[in-house]
């Protein structure tokens, strides 16, 4: 075969990963519900009900919702895309004190990794005149991740401090999920 028919077929491959990937793309919002809902079903198959002595220990971490509201799809693909990898990041340590079910753990873990990895190949990441609502936003996030993290660091990672980060994160997500249903209404 010569140069003329391999570049033939590695563009024939290219346009085919391309279609590939713009069809996997665009049906990303009925993904990340369908990966919502499931994660929401793990966290709850994780633990059991909320531990009666952990609930003198309440705690409010107040989500930045702001980052969900900004007028451009993208962005709001940016911070939800943000939002997983720091969900990813809590729940990948110091998890021994939660005393969880390990299976539903990994399967809520590797459905994030996913959901990360097909956001990251779909998101548009140029820069744009709303770059700086962008960086707010992202500070905003790592603020309000950096305190559940704080939070679960003083409590020494303890059950209750456990219990306490996964009902904020099901909260966080089903915030994510009523967004995405307002975006394709």
């Amino acid at each position: 075969m010569n140069a003329f028919g391999l570049i033939q077929i590695g563009l024939i491959l290219l346009c085919t990963t391309t279609t590939i990937s713009s069809l996997q793309c665009s049906h990303l919002p009925l993904q990340q519900r369908k990966v919502i809902e499931n994660s929401l079903q793990l966290l709850d198959k994780m633990g059991k009900k909320f531990p009666q002595q952990c609930l003198g220990e309440k705690m409010s971490f107040r989500f930045p919702e702001q980052v969900l509201k900004p007028r451009q799809k993208e962005t709001v693909k940016v911070a939800i895309e943000e939002i997983f990898q720091h969900i990813f990041y809590i729940f990948s340590k110091n998890l021994t004190l939660a005393a969880w079910d390990g299976r539903a753990l990994e399967q809520f873990q590797n459905g994030l990794y996913q959901q990360i990895e097909q956001l990251e190949a779909c998101v548009i990441k140029k820069p744009t005149h709303c770059f700086r609502s962008k960086e707010v936003n992202r500070l905003k996030l790592k603020k309000y991740f950096q305190k559940i993290d704080c939070f679960l660091k003083d409590k020494q990672h303890n059950l209750c401090s456990w219990e306490i980060s996964r009902a904020e994160m099901r909260r966080c997500l089903q915030l994510i999920d009523k967004v995405i249903r307002k975006l394709n209404n």
